[in-house]
């Protein structure tokens, strides 16, 4: 790849990534538009390894805090501090984790196309615009194990490519009363323990494929990706606590509306 597409590629990644507009879809429509070829596993890796990155770093005071009321509650055998929030996670990773492994191969051969990533950005727009209306004043802290599973469930529904997985597990929290804060910050939580086993099973392919890895294009990739996606956890957040999600419907269908006419 040239410097160019791997900048471009990592700004996307790292700037849709967490963001209710779907990041599948502009990596579909990037190289479309730019005539290039497929970036290939090592670097979609690398990209996903850089918004890692950029959300422990935004949330490590959060992080550390979770895992040692979580490990302090095993010990003891009740809840401590945000040791729920830690379970909430967890638990709520579940679902998608076995969606996953049962469907992995199903929809990549099939629903990973540019009509299917259309449509999905279209209607999980419009469901994330009622959704918006209903914003409620909870915050994360109030997340139990039985809305981590709902959660958890709509996370699942994310592996369709162009639904969005920040969009969907936003959506849903948005629909049981939390905040708009609230709804991001625990959707950034739960997107640790996802890309971690997202990137482990590409890990995984990429060894067993035996890939020529050019390592200088990977730290760029990675680098830039994490810049860019702390920076968007960032300003999203400041956003959202003054604003609505009304931006981010309006960019879905318009995207999902070009989608469509150019494919």
């Amino acid at each position: 790849m040239d410097s160019i597409q791997i900048i471009i590629l990592s700004l996307i990644q790292g700037f849709t990534e967490f963001l209710p507009i779907s990041s599948s879809a502009h990596l579909i429509l990037a190289p479309k538009i730019f005539g290039w070829q497929d970036q290939g596993l090592a670097f979609d890796v690398a990209l996903h390894v850089g918004t890692l990155i950029a959300v422990l770093c935004y949330f490590k005071s959060e992080i550390v805090t979770i895992l040692k009321d979580l490990l302090e509650s095993i010990k003891i055998k009740e809840s401590v501090g945000e040791s729920t929030l830690g379970w909430a996670v967890l638990i709520g990773t579940i679902p998608v984790g076995l969606a996953g492994l049962s469907f992995d191969n199903y929809i990549g051969d099939t629903l990973r196309t540019p009509q299917v990533i259309a449509a999905t950005t279209l209607i999980f727009g419009l469901a994330l615009f009622f959704a918006d209306r209903k914003a409620g004043i909870k915050s994360e802290t109030a997340i139990t194990i039985k809305v981590a599973i709902l959660i958890g469930m709509a996370q699942a529904i994310a592996l369709i490519p162009g639904t969005s997985r920040s969009g969907i597990t936003m959506t849903a929290a948005l629909l049981l009363g939390f905040s708009r804060v609230a709804s991001a910050r625990f959707s950034f939580l739960l997107s640790i323990p996802v890309i971690v086993l997202a990137g482990g099973l590409e890990i995984v392919k990429l060894i067993e494929s035996e890939t020529v890895v050019i390592w200088s294009e990977l730290f760029l990739g990675v680098a830039l990706s994490a810049i860019s996606a702390y920076i968007c956890i960032y300003f999203f957040l400041r956003f959202i606590s003054k604003s609505s999600m009304f931006p981010f419907v309006i960019y879905r269908l318009f995207l999902g509306l070009i989608l469509l006419c150019v494919f």
